[in-house]
């Protein structure tokens, strides 16, 4: 009786495990960005060093990666590689939140890469879009 209930019981925990132990992106809720992120193609450098829109920047102390899985990743897993982004700045002009987009989340337009561009647009957080005033 003992080996069936454990077989049953390991039979489950690899199904279970199975099914969490996905390489596709999660298809659960979309990810809400705030107002003032913006968008742009980050390459990262050795940390805190990254190229934003062909520029140099820094990440903040304490700056904040997710991947398209929305999980939180470190910067040193990244160097050298490319990426669409959606990201905020603090107050010393600073990387603070860096989003890995999905591509359904890239395909989301307009989606202003500039203070300026975003003073011209209006946001709708509920429906996580950008539209013209």
């Amino acid at each position: 009786m003992y080996r069936s209930f454990s077989a049953v019981l390991l039979l489950c925990a690899s199904l279970l495990w199975a099914g969490c132990a996905s390489d596709k992106p999660a298809s659960g809720p979309t990810r809400n960005f705030p107002e003032k992120a913006l968008r742009g193609a980050v390459v990262f450098g050795t940390a805190p060093e990254i190229q934003l829109n062909g520029r140099p920047a820094r990440l903040a102390p304490g700056s904040r990666i997710r991947d398209a899985n929305n999980m939180s990743i470190v910067p040193g897993g990244l160097v050298g590689n490319r990426f669409l982004v959606n990201y905020t700045t603090d107050l010393y002009g600073l990387v603070k939140d860096v989003w890995i987009l999905t591509p359904s989340e890239a395909s989301r337009r307009p989606w202003p890469t500039s203070r300026e561009e975003a003073d011209k647009l209006i946001f709708d957080p509920a429906g996580q879009a950008w539209s013209k005033r």
